[in-house]
């Protein structure tokens, strides 16, 4: 069992001291460098954006990709805006970039939309064959290939693990928004056969802002016995402080798709190592750099794969965790 202790602060610190210690060399004479555009659905700063771009950084300097030596790297935020996504697309590919790196179904979708030439890499995406974004797994077909994200079947753990730590959880709604989370009705699907195992009624809440965000929250809240399912979309990624103030607010047990989130105060959160898909698109941008093209590099599946458990929060709503969860927990916060 691993305990995370590490602080906001800290993390920021650690990532100011890797930037500062980037090798400075220049650029070998006659030698091109190459340039990469990184489009990231979250607002820069975000400690979730920080370790993503640490980790592709990373890497790509393993096989041989530095700054300013032989590559540059351009970095967009921005911030789950769908409006903003599609205004950096444009920007980007009118920038004529060798590769250019998506994370998330709404920004590789904007970024297919606004070329077919440019290699696309994207990482982070949900069902990129039922959303129209590759072909098949094994030959994307076209400009992108990349890393998927949530395998379906994942998805009734989520259920499971809530019951688990919260027993007395009767109703669970997954918490979404239909633009960047266009692939809701398999999420519902896939967990359609087992809440009657579990003794749970699902429902599904749609949301498009702040305000609707806690009044759909409020309004399940006034029956007894409810919890959250936190759809791993954009939209409600940058807004988990106000999802996780309202479930702490009205004591609704809340699952979440990524561990940074419990080490901001979420209470439990079961996914694929965000960080380490992004550090393997690295992979795929070398190949591509190296002259392969996008169509003949299969879409890959997550490998890496974590449970993470705040006890702070599970004291605070009353929670008992069973040791049994603890025991398989890669993360456990104090």
């Amino acid at each position: 069992m691993r305990f995370d202790r590490l602080k906001r602060r800290e993390f920021l610190t650690l990532f100011a001291s890797a930037l500062a210690a980037q090798p400075q060399a220049v650029p070998a004479q006659g030698k091109r460098v190459r340039r990469i555009a990184f489009l990231h659905p979250y607002a820069e700063g975000d400690p979730e954006v920080l370790a993503r771009v640490v980790a592709f950084r990373e890497g790509l300097e393993a096989l041989g990709w530095a700054e300013p030596r032989n590559i540059i790297i351009e970095h967009r935020y921005s911030a789950g805006d769908f409006l903003q996504i599609q205004a950096y697309a444009t920007e980007l590919v009118a920038s004529s970039p060798d590769v250019i790196i998506g994370s998330g179904t709404p920004i590789t979708a904007a970024l297919k939309q606004a070329t077919g030439t440019v290699p696309i890499v994207f990482n982070l995406v949900n069902d990129p064959v039922g959303q129209g974004l590759v072909a098949s797994l094994a030959r994307p077909g076209g400009n992108l290939t990349g890393f998927s994200f949530i395998d379906f079947p994942l998805i009734g753990k989520w259920l499971e693990m809530l019951k688990q730590i919260a027993p007395g959880v009767r109703r669970v709604t997954l918490l979404f928004n239909p633009h960047s989370t266009p692939f809701y009705p398999a999420f519902l699907h896939e967990l359609g056969g087992d809440p009657a195992l579990l003794g749970v009624k699902l429902s599904a809440s749609a949301v498009h802002d702040n305000g609707e965000t806690e009044n759909v929250i409020a309004a399940f809240a006034r029956e007894p016995a409810g919890g959250l399912i936190a759809a791993p979309d954009a939209f409600i990624n940058n807004r988990r402080r106000l999802i996780m103030e309202l479930s702490e607010r009205h004591r609704l047990p809340a699952i979440y798709g990524f561990r940074q989130f419990v080490a901001e105060g979420a209470l439990v959160s079961y996914g694929p190592d965000s960080a380490e898909i992004v550090r393997r698109s690295a992979s795929y941008v070398d190949r591509i750099l190296n002259g392969e093209k996008p169509n003949d590099l299969p879409v890959q599946a997550p490998t890496k794969f974590e449970l993470a458990i705040n006890l702070k929060t599970a004291k605070a709503l009353g929670l008992d965790v069973p040791a049994t969860l603890l025991a398989v927990a890669d993360s456990v916060i104090e």
